[in-house]
């Protein structure tokens, strides 16, 4: 139990585990999440540069002179740069939306932007509930999907989504849940990311 507390300490030092509590499950998005963000920030950064390049021929066809061509493109790579950034902020902030199962209870941290984050705990005792959803064939293809997990007594509902391969995932947290409430040892192998995380570091 030490030693997997030590390796969840040095893979998430951000989270504030107990002195036996270690991480089973580190829930993984799927990529698929990010096709929205860098969709949009390519087309954005490919109109500018067709503008640009074919800023001169626009000029020409309307009776435009005396422009200076380098003031255009500074403005324009400057505006390719704020896609960039923009593009690189919403990727951020989906990665930074993250679950993680422990051996005690279920942490949620809610990154809702560049200077948004909640995080939320809830103790595997009061968890009530817990499933996945996945609807339409891409979801099925590509196995992702969102899990839900319902608490006793205040009956609140925690939604994730996009998770990679959600029926896993909830097997897992099942498990877990049955182990925690019957006073048995939450016994799961050692998560791949935990372990590769905490050997960098």
């Amino acid at each position: 139990v030490k030693r997997r507390h030590d390796e969840s300490v040095a893979a998430y030092p951000e989270l504030n585990l107990s002195e036996h509590e270690y991480i089973v499950s580190a829930v993984r998005r799927h990529p698929i999440g990010l096709f929205g963000s860098v969709f949009v920030t390519a087309l954005c950064v490919a109109v500018v540069f067709v503008m640009l390049f074919n800023f001169s021929f626009f000029t020409e066809s309307m009776g435009i002179s005396g422009i200076n061509m380098g003031s255009v493109w500074l403005i324009g790579l400057l505006v390719v740069l704020l896609f960039l950034l923009g593009g690189y902020v919403a990727i951020w902030v989906y990665t930074n939306n993250r679950l993680f199962l422990t051996n005690e209870s279920v942490i949620q941290e809610i990154q809702t932007s560049l200077f948004s984050k909640t995080e939320q705990t809830v103790s595997l005792l009061n968890i009530e509930d817990a499933s996945y959803d996945q609807h339409g064939p891409l979801q099925t293809l590509l196995d992702y999907g969102s899990i839900r997990l319902s608490t006793e007594g205040e009956e609140t509902t925690y939604r994730f989504g996009y998770v990679a391969n959600p029926k896993r995932q909830i097997a897992i947290l099942n498990n877990a849940v049955e182990a925690f409430k019957n006073g048995r040892p939450v016994d799961a192998p050692v998560d791949d990311d935990v372990h590769r995380r905490s050997q960098q570091r």
